[in-house]
């Protein structure tokens, strides 16, 4: 494999593992075969600095394909994303109220796997229900409705694992309210039943992980754009009905809002060619494009943009990484390691490296409160942001440094069926 290149713009680690495709930042064995393979059917690849092992291709994974979509490379949380809202609040005006701040988000919001909304404001009746993409769906009537039900009760949820509700406060102590999450059951259903019937089974029946390349002229790659599209558009609209609840709760006014997908497919022009390109947990960090990219609990979180420039150097990076960005800071350790589990009869116990009181130990440090989480989200199990955007070098460019204040996650005895 080619030694590591620290190339002159910035601090760049970024190396090229096949002809189509480059890795920037350091990674396991593991995660670099995932990609290779990834690639090998791809037009071109490349791979972010927060990459890790996912299923069929890794988180942080970027792929160009001419006229098909990877299923496994969309994800399971399809239109998973990051919404940062802007408010007119200064830190100091809310600081002696924090604690009852957090305590009212993690009532008002609902947290966990599939858990309903309870706030009676949740945007249940939103023009996406009455979209003709749910007749794309290749099921029976009473499933289709079944679905749009589920999503329903839904939409305006959070969700468990990774996914969060955190208020923040910049480099001036302005608060920002940011927001991580996906289409929740909704997405699943599409990825699982589009897995499914691309391996020959129904709609609804569960089939081991497959990459599933649709054709995008073939009617079931139709349909699954369509359907695609209409996830894209449910996780749009939760999270900004979370975040926009969230500046409610705090009596304050929104100012400016980030938003975007880290779990998609677009229509790109790439070379001069119109290419399906699949990122998975990436962000779109095209010249001047605004982007929300968080951290972990007890780390910092960004607003970039990506990187207006003449110089040949940063565009030939920004090329090479399908003008694309880092989604987070990426896992050290997988939740398993991380908070260990019990023997049973045909499997060895783990002990867990990460306890609370290593993760609380963290978090009052910097005077960051929690409400909610788990050990598999602590800080220690995460990179820490600046390395890995550093890795991209100057392909981005920092607007904002945010600092978390408030966390607020699914308790620990949520366990997140809704695969990354």
């Amino acid at each position: 494999m080619p030694a590591v290149t620290n190339g002159a713009a910035g601090e760049a680690l970024v190396r090229t593992v096949r002809a189509n495709a480059v890795v920037f930042g350091r990674h396991d064995e593991a995660t670099l075969e995932q990609f290779r393979d990834v690639a090998a059917r791809a037009e071109r690849a490349a791979l972010m600095a927060d990459g890790h092992v996912g299923y069929i291709m890794p988180i942080g994974g970027v792929a160009a394909y001419d006229g098909k979509v990877s299923v496994a490379g969309v994800g399971f949380d399809i239109a998973c994303g990051n919404a940062a809202i802007r408010t007119d609040l200064a830190l100091p005006s809310i600081a002696p109220h924090l604690d009852e701040i957090a305590d009212t988000i993690a009532e008002t919001i609902s947290f966990g796997l599939g858990r309903t909304n309870r706030a009676p404001d949740a945007p249940v009746d939103h023009p996406l229900f009455s979209d003709p993409a749910w007749d794309a769906i290749p099921a029976d009537r009473s499933a289709r409705e079944a679905l749009r039900e589920k999503a329903r009760e839904q939409l305006g949820t959070v969700g468990g694992g990774n996914h969060y509700v955190d208020l923040f406060a910049d480099e001036e102590d302005r608060v920002w309210v940011g927001v991580h999450f996906g289409s929740r059951g909704l997405g699943f259903a599409i990825a699982s039943g589009f897995m499914a019937l691309a391996s020959g089974a129904r709609w609804g029946e569960r089939v081991r992980e497959t990459e599933a390349l649709l054709d995008l002229g073939s009617d079931l790659g139709e349909r699954y754009w369509a359907l695609m599209h209409l996830a894209g558009a449910y996780a749009y609209a939760g999270r900004e009905w979370v975040a926009r609840k969230v500046v409610s709760l705090l009596g304050a006014r929104e100012v400016q809002l980030v938003h975007n997908h880290h779990n998609f497919a677009w229509k790109e022009i790439h070379g001069g060619r119109e290419l399906i390109v699949v990122r998975k947990g990436a962000t779109p960090a095209f010249p001047g494009q605004l982007s929300f990219i968080g951290g972990s609990m007890g780390d910092i979180a960004v607003i970039a943009q990506g990187k207006v420039t003449d110089d040949p150097m940063v565009r030939r990076l920004q090329e090479q990484a399908l003008f694309s960005t880092v989604h987070g800071a990426g896992r050290l350790m997988s939740r398993t390691e991380a908070r260990g589990r019990p023997g049973g009869k045909r499997r060895k116990a783990v002990s867990g490296k990460i306890t609370r009181p290593m993760m609380e130990s963290w978090l009052k440090e910097r005077g960051i409160l929690l409400r909610g989480g788990d050990v598999d989200e602590a800080p220690q199990v995460y990179r820490r942001l600046s390395d890995v955007l550093a890795a991209q070098g100057d392909t981005i460019e920092i607007l904002h440094t945010l600092r978390p204040i408030v966390v607020v996650m699914a308790g620990p005895d949520v366990r997140d069926p809704y695969k990354d």
